[in-house]
């Protein structure tokens, strides 16, 4: 069964071209490496342009859209599935299930959103599935700094910043996904009464 890789991305149609660039070159470098994508179903921004590159490639996309949003004629019609739901939060948990691992592009509040949840849930324990952050020219720069106040101001523990990676390039995702596998997270409370 081919592994799943979950791609949070912007839908944005207003993105510079290198953005798309790289969605794409993570979408070809997916199929090469055996896996297959599973994303937010629609067919602008960085989500068409991955699901797009895959497909080139003749790798298998699954798409999870809710219902307002396919109305709207957003939906990446050429997905291998294409799972509609109700809501957003049907969607992240679809997306979440299925998953081998994630993967967050540049992107606005949805992608932010997105794999802050799944942190959240690594920080639980309740996820297990390894999480990279693609930093593309430092886009994520800013989001990494204020990891560092948190951590300095011990809002989280220093394990915690083990439960994600960063990247600059797409073979580096994979070789950051491979050394996530026997990373565990921490009990979250440092005392409880």
């Amino acid at each position: 069964m081919t592994k799943l890789l979950c791609v949070y991305c912007s839908s944005s149609d207003r993105l510079d071209p290198k953005f798309k660039a790289m969605a794409a070159t993570l979408g070809h470098g997916l199929v090469a490496r055996g896996w297959g994508l599973v994303y937010g179903g629609g067919k602008t921004g960085l989500m068409g342009a991955i699901a797009r590159a895959v497909k080139e490639r003749g790798g298998r996309v699954i798409g999870v859209i809710p219902e307002f949003m396919k109305v709207r004629e957003l939906a990446f019609d050429e997905a291998d599935e294409l799972v509609t739901v109700v809501t957003m939060r049907e969607r992240k948990l679809l997306m979440e299930v299925r998953a081998d691992a994630f993967v967050a592009l540049p992107g606005g509040w949805g992608t932010l959103e997105e794999m802050l949840e799944i942190l959240t849930l690594r920080q639980l324990d309740v996820v297990k599935k390894p999480c990279v952050f693609l930093n593309q020219d430092g886009f994520y720069d800013p989001l990494l700094q204020l990891f560092d106040t948190m951590l300095r101001e011990k809002f989280f523990k220093p394990s915690n910043m083990q439960l994600f990676r960063v990247a600059t390039t797409v073979p580096e995702v994979f070789e950051q996904i491979d050394a996530m596998v026997d990373v565990k997270a921490e009990s979250k409370w440092f005392e409880t009464r």
